[in-house]
């Protein structure tokens, strides 16, 4: 299994680390893509990328953090390529329910990351909430460069997912997919291609069930794994060896 969305920089996991890795390896996890959210975040990253072998990250600023920490695309490009195990661009995107950056800042912020993943042919790990109509504008200015696109922990309509298949995106299931209020998003993601669908933590945040609740970890995206297995009606073992080849190929 593969996480593709987790947040090893912040705690509990950061101090814990020796026995979170201890655990994900116990359940079969063979990388953990562990994702940067401001400059702060990617100065751990850093450091976590040498820990271990199965752990890979990111470099990008949150919507939330736009008015904050301001990059451009040559910053991106240029931390990147610094270090190899920095893998994708992100996390990025907009997020017009909580506003805590504006609207102008999260856009300016968004584009900049987005010509950092056409200059380096590498993925952009997409955060969005209330912003679908926004998302697609912007996605489709950019539609003919053949973007690298995973849309994390989605939770979109299937109306907004359509739209982004056309874009070739691929889409992470998260532990909401386990919770009883999720039917919507259920449907969602059985209509979604298997070959699309990857799965994630967003850990510390988003138990799933049996653990929601619990602060959450990447070793718990096996129920994430079952959940959707079943959502799909297939083996477990179908299920997680093509959600590791889609992470696989697409940051090939």
């Amino acid at each position: 299994m593969i996480d593709s969305h987790c947040h090893l920089d912040h705690e509990p996991l950061f101090k814990n680390l020796d026995e979170i890795l201890k655990r994900s390896k116990e359940v079969g996890i063979e990388k953990l893509l562990t994702i940067c959210t401001t400059l702060d975040s990617f100065n751990k990253i850093k450091q976590l990328v040498k820990k271990d072998d199965i752990i890979y990250g990111t470099y990008g600023i949150h919507p939330h953090e736009a008015k904050n920490d301001k990059v451009t695309s040559s910053q991106i490009i240029d931390e990147i390529s610094k270090n190899e195990k920095i893998i994708g661009i992100g996390e990025t995107g907009l997020d017009f329910y909580y506003n805590f950056s504006d609207e102008k800042d999260q856009i300016k912020s968004f584009e900049e990351h987005i010509k950092a993943s056409i200059k380096l042919n590498i993925p952009l790990i997409i955060h969005s909430r209330s912003a679908e109509k926004q998302m697609l504008e912007i996605f489709n200015e950019y539609k003919n460069h053949n973007l690298k696109i995973l849309m994390h922990c989605f939770t979109g309509s299937k109306k907004f997912a359509n739209s982004l298949l056309d874009l070739n995106a691929y889409f992470s299931a998260s532990g909401i997919i386990t919770f009883k209020n999720s039917v919507d998003l259920q449907e969602t993601f059985k209509s979604i291609p298997l070959e699309k669908t990857l799965i994630e933590t967003d850990s510390p945040y988003l138990a799933p069930v049996p653990n929601r609740g619990k602060k959450n970890e990447p070793s718990f995206v096996k129920y994430t794994a079952e959940k959707l297995a079943d959502i799909k009606e297939i083996s477990l073992s179908d299920l997680i060896k093509n959600t590791t080849s889609n992470f696989n190929r697409l940051f090939s």
